[in-house]
């Protein structure tokens, strides 16, 4: 169960500047230097994080069980990559939905010019994907109504994420969904400004986007935890 916090929990100007002095000095040194700050601030995204935990929990079951499990960690894998600089310039987390008729999950991503609130399905497996290109080729109708709605518009946009350049074989290549069809990830995203993140308000339209996302998040879960009859 998420910690009780207070309304007002944001993101502080101190966490953004860290990550703005990282990306200047992305190496062991400076950052051993600079251990402390960034221990400090990591404190300060904790709360943050249980603050969003708090609010997720209020329409949605959720299994992460803190928001210090949420938060992924700065440290950058760069065994196989051409970018060796060892440490992430941004903080992010993410909250797994519980159970396993819930499906999909929430997550968050603070850092300077490129900060947003995401949320879907970022690698379905391939029986996943099957049945919801399945259920959209039956009846689109569903899921149309859900991203084309006044909300989830004025939230999202649209519905974000890798697409295959050709419809996926055994579908038919003119069918009137053919875009959702070629979707091989289902991603909601809502950017924010600098200005926004560091705003009194973000929690809130954190929040808000988050729970912007259920209907989609419903209607994915019936149809994943559906047999092909329906059931």
């Amino acid at each position: 169960m998420a910690k009780k916090t207070t309304g007002g929990i944001g993101i502080q100007k101190s966490s953004f500047d860290f990550l703005g002095a990282l990306k200047k000095h992305n190496n062991r040194e400076w950052f051993n230097e600079h251990k402390d700050d960034y221990l400090r601030e990591l404190k300060q995204i904790e709360i943050f994080a249980d603050a969003l935990l708090e609010d997720l929990s209020a329409h949605d079951v959720i299994e992460t069980a803190s928001g210090k499990q949420s938060l992924f960690r700065i440290y950058r894998d760069t065994r196989f990559s051409a970018d060796k600089t060892p440490y992430k310039t941004h903080w992010s987390g993410s909250f797994k939905r519980a159970t396993s008729s819930r499906r999909g999950g929430y997550y968050f991503h603070i850092e300077q010019g490129n900060s947003f609130i995401g949320g879907g399905f970022w690698g379905p497996s391939a029986d996943d994907l099957k049945k919801v290109r399945d259920d959209i080729s039956f009846d689109p109708s569903p899921i149309k109504k859900i991203i084309n709605s006044k909300l989830f518009k004025s939230t999202f946009g649209s519905l974000e994420g890798e697409q295959l350049k050709k419809i996926p074989r055994g579908y038919d290549a003119a069918h009137e969904a053919a875009d959702l069809l070629r979707h091989k990830q289902y991603l909601l995203i809502r950017r924010f400004t600098d200005e926004e993140v560091l705003s009194p308000q973000f929690r809130k339209e954190a929040g808000k986007a988050f729970a912007a996302m259920r209907p989609f998040f419903d209607y994915m879960s019936e149809v994943l935890s559906s047999d092909a009859n329906g059931l």
